[in-house]
């Protein structure tokens, strides 16, 4: 970081998530973003979706490109002082009777894709077995 560059806490940035005013913060960077939302190809719910908290995780997920990357210099205002930001909340881990439950529509959706043609086939085999039936009795 070069002298002159403005630093901010987490608060400030934490504060501009609305649509007049937009900062996201990536890789312990902040964007004023205001100007960019009308004009983000993925639409401006992306981009205030991501205000208001730590968006590197978000913005690496989607792999920008280069041209994307050299676009943020202009929306470049500062640096965020990392002692004011908070470790990520982490969530708790879903009770294990959810999760089993989970695992079974898993399994469940594995198979239908096999089970419902072997149906299908089955039942048209049925048919056919019981029309040649019913002729051979008349």
């Amino acid at each position: 970081m070069g002298s002159g560059e403005k630093v901010f806490v987490y608060e400030d940035v934490a504060k501009n998530k609305e649509r007049d005013k937009c900062w996201l913060l990536i890789s312990g960077k902040v964007y004023d973003v205001t100007q960019f939302l009308e004009d983000h190809p993925g639409g401006d719910e992306v981009l205030l979706a991501s205000s208001g908290k730590d968006a590197t995780r978000d913005f690496e997920d989607v792999g920008h490109s280069d041209d994307a990357r050299n676009m943020m210099k202009k929306y470049y205002i500062g640096e965020v002082d990392s002692s004011t930001v908070s470790a990520p909340k982490k969530t708790k881990p879903l009770p294990y009777s959810v999760t089993h439950k989970d695992d079974e529509s898993g399994f469940l959706s594995k198979i239908l894709p096999v089970l419902v043609p072997l149906l299908i086939l089955g039942l048209a085999f049925g048919l056919r077995f019981l029309g040649e039936k019913g002729k051979a009795e008349a």
